[in-house]
């Protein structure tokens, strides 16, 4: 005989059947996820669904407390009732591509992955293939699916021509904890930049909320008196100064969108090559050698197609270092990836030139 439905009445204390969209499911709260967000709470009961999704079912009216309507922040209490009435699950998944992936770190409850320059993390407009979240696909079996079927064990993001260190979740309870440390400002990031222009401090905080940009769609800004505008801060570090350039370790302390770049753009020493906020796209070693804006030419022994040819041709981001607590085993990890070889050659040729 077939199991019934689920209804108000049923519980996920005992092992059901997998439930379906349309079915209505109800959990108590136990003890020990007493303060968990209502949103992460489902995540761990309900993992079919994304984050988003929940969110989404939750400002829709789908889950009740203890028949009352929530948000996805509200902190649970132990003994409440959560009802949940399952939406439908999106159809979208990327396909497995054979993409070959620097790990840093990887164990059973996560990975850490040196995502390239030129590569975005899940597919959009534009993008459908050649992405990480494809080879992530192709190369493990199990990944968290906490944002939906169109996101597999993504945690967090880097903007497509940033490189660096980006944290993948392989299960779903691992992805929930490691979201926490960052919405609670736990996990530590921080990024190396080369900029045009040399900074008038050696270090700084910058705290201006970011907004959309009013007319470029792509662009963010500095938008301190729209009311939509989240609030962005980031901490720098001059390491080295050289003529018309510097090197910076940033800081973030929040986690908006292009937030180092439009946070570096504002005070005037833009991050090199970043043709949206500094606008060039590419330099050449001719420019870096070259005096009061004119590339020099090539002096003996030295190739004309290496002085012509872009030796930077994206924006002079990298994330290096991230720190965090693991969620199973609750010891410090910090992964370090290495500067990049086009920001190592275009740093080797300022400092050669602009001493």
């Amino acid at each position: 005989m077939s199991e019934p439905p689920l209804s108000s009445a049923d519980s996920f204390d005992e092992p059901r059947p997998e439930p379906e969209p349309g079915d209505v499911a109800v959990r108590t709260v136990l003890p020990e996820e007493a303060g968990w967000r209502l949103d992460l709470f489902l995540t761990r009961y309900f993992p079919q669904y994304s984050r988003v999704l929940l969110r989404k079912a939750i400002q829709a009216g789908g889950v009740e407390i203890d028949g009352k309507g929530g948000k996805p922040a509200y902190r649970l209490k132990p003994g409440q009732r959560v009802t949940f009435t399952l939406p439908e699950l999106p159809r979208q998944s990327p396909i497995p591509e054979e993409i070959p992936l620097e790990i840093l770190y990887e164990d059973d409850a996560l990975a850490v992955v040196n995502k390239p320059a030129d590569m975005v993390v899940h597919p959009s407009r534009g993008h459908w293939s050649g992405t990480l979240v494809s080879a992530l696909a192709y190369k493990y079996d199990e990944l968290s699916s906490v944002r939906g079927p169109e996101r597999p064990g993504i945690v967090h993001r880097l903007d497509r021509d940033t490189s660096g260190v980006i944290l993948i979740a392989k299960n779903n309870v691992s992805h929930a904890r490691l979201a926490d440390l960052f919405q609670t400002k736990k996990i530590h990031k921080e990024y190396f930049a080369i900029v045009s222009g040399v900074p008038s401090f050696d270090s700084d905080v910058i705290d201006l909320p970011i907004g959309h940009h009013p007319k470029n769609r792509e662009k963010m800004t500095i938008a301190r008196h729209d009311p939509e505008a989240k609030s962005a801060v980031t901490r720098f570090e001059v390491l080295e100064r050289f003529r018309g350039f510097a090197t910076v370790r940033a800081l973030p302390q929040t986690g908006r969108t292009h937030q180092i770049r439009v946070h570096l753009a504002h005070v005037g020493t833009p991050v090199l090559c970043d043709k949206l906020y500094g606008g060039f796209a590419s330099l050449t070693l001719g420019e870096i050698a070259g005096k009061r804006g004119a590339p020099a030419k090539p002096r003996d022994g030295e190739s004309a197609d290496d002085f012509e040819a872009p030796i930077l041709a994206r924006q002079a981001l990298h994330a290096r270092r991230l720190t965090f607590t693991h969620p199973e085993t609750g010891k410090e990890i910090t992964v370090e990836a290495p500067i990049p070889d086009d920001m190592r050659r275009t740093l080797e040729a300022i400092r050669k030139y602009r001493q």
